[in-house]
This record gives structure tokens, sequence and C-alpha cells, in this order.
């Protein structure tokens, strides 16, 4: 049996004087890593629509991970309190984000009075996602949810996209259904391509995929294209089938 070839590890580059960069493992999303970009920009657009709603609020960002999505919020919020479990997160964090306060707890547990919850692209990782939601509500009575659409995310013809960090993935009557159980209201935004992710998604309809290893430019056009991705190139609007995740907008009277 032939050993199979080592995967590539990607570090994050070009740190701050005292910060430890992260290694991207699949579980989180991070910034400055170039591979990476397509996913965090698909991230960090969520993260700032939710800073333009949370102008003046006081935040609490459950699982804030590498901890960007926390400073981005912190950029409008009145205060933002980041909640990591992973210690080498968590500490990444405290050393480069300094307008946040972190707390290294758990998000089944963690609790505080708060305005808003943020708890973005992690609700597919839990095994009590009940649980959790009725937590959130112990601090806030608003909370922004968000999770990848399974739909979209599995490979073709698979229910599942295969990712070891996922327990469950929702479609979009089965995530609208979660959040209802635990707040009174509850609007489900759907996450899109657009401009040239948009033109990028209609090429490969009609054969991108076929015609750039004939061509030999897969890996000069990708690694242009994907550090080229920004926020603009996705959009948010009323979800449906179709959308790449959705994002859950959930109020208690």
């Amino acid at each position: 049996m032939t050993a199979s070839a080592p995967q590539p590890k990607y570090v994050q580059q070009d740190q701050p004087d005292g910060v430890p960069p992260l290694e991207l493992t699949g579980e989180r999303t991070l910034p400055d890593v170039p591979e990476e970009n397509y996913w965090f920009q698909r991230h960090l657009v969520v993260y700032e629509w939710i800073a333009r709603q949370t102008h003046g609020l006081k935040v609490i960002d459950m699982a804030s991970g590498e901890g960007y999505g926390a400073d981005v919020i912190a950029s409008s919020a009145r205060e933002v309190v980041g909640v990591e479990a992973n210690p080498d997160a968590f500490a990444h964090s405290v050393a480069r984000y300094p307008r946040v306060r972190f707390e290294r707890s758990l998000v089944e547990t963690y609790s505080e009075p708060a305005d808003a919850v943020s708890f973005l692209q992690t609700i597919e990782h839990v095994q009590n996602p009940d649980e959790v939601l009725e937590n959130f509500k112990k601090s806030a009575p608003l909370a922004f949810v968000s999770t990848p659409n399974v739909k979209t995310l599995a490979p073709e013809g698979e229910e599942r996209s295969g990712n070891p960090w996922h327990v469950f993935e929702y479609q979009l009557h089965e995530f609208r259904e979660l959040c209802e159980r635990h707040y009174d209201e509850v609007e489900v935004l759907g996450l899109y391509h657009a401009r040239k992710l948009l033109v990028h998604e209609q090429a490969i309809r009609v054969g991108w995929d076929w015609l750039h290893p004939k061509l030999k430019i897969t890996k000069p056009f990708y690694a242009w294209f994907i550090p080229a991705m920004n926020v603009r190139d996705f959009v948010l609007r009323p979800a449906d089938e179709r959308a790449l995740d959705f994002v859950a907008v959930c109020r208690n009277r």
C-alpha cells in the first residue's frame, strides 16, 4: 500500500508582533491565509452586515474563533465580548484584537446581559443546538445565527458535505424550525454569489471546469482569482433553497 501524500499546511501570514499565527484546520475560517480567502470573505460579509445592525449595542460573539468577526462588530457596537473555548484561538484573539473583551468559555453555558448575540457558522458543529439557543436567550432578546445550506454545500448526489467538524447540516426548513422553537420572530436571509463570483458560477455551468485544464491555466487563474475575492462578491437577500448560507435574525418580544 502506498502512503498518501501529506496535505499542505496553511498558516496565517504576516501576523503582528506577539500574535501567534493559527493553522487552518477546517474547523474555523481564518484571515491572512490566501488559499482560504473565499471562505473568509463569505463569513466576513455577514459580520459586516451584523455590525451595521448593532450600532451602539452590546454584542456577545459566541464561538468567536480567530476573533476577526468580533472585531468587525466592535467597529460600531458599544461593547463586544468574544466567547471562545479553543485555547489556541483564544490566545490568538486576545493578543490580536484589543478592543474586544474575550472570555474562554462554552457557548452552552456562557451568559451575561447584552443587547444581541451573534453565532455564525457554528450551530452545525454542536451536539445540542436547542440547549445552545436557549442559553443565548439568557443574555439577549436578539440573536444572529448562521449556518451553511446543506443543499449547496454537499457534493451533488450526497446528503452531507463530509466536513468532519459538522454534527448536523441544515436545509432551510430545518434551520427555520430550529430557530422558531426558541424565538418569537424569525427572519431567514440567504447569502448568494454576486459580481465576479456570480460570473464564475455561470461559467462553470457552461463548461469552465472542462476548459481551464485544457488551456493549462488552472493554477495561475485561481492563484489570482481566489485572493481577489471580497465582500462585494456576495449578497444577502431573503432565503430560498439555492442559498449558500442561511442567516437567521431571531427576536423575542
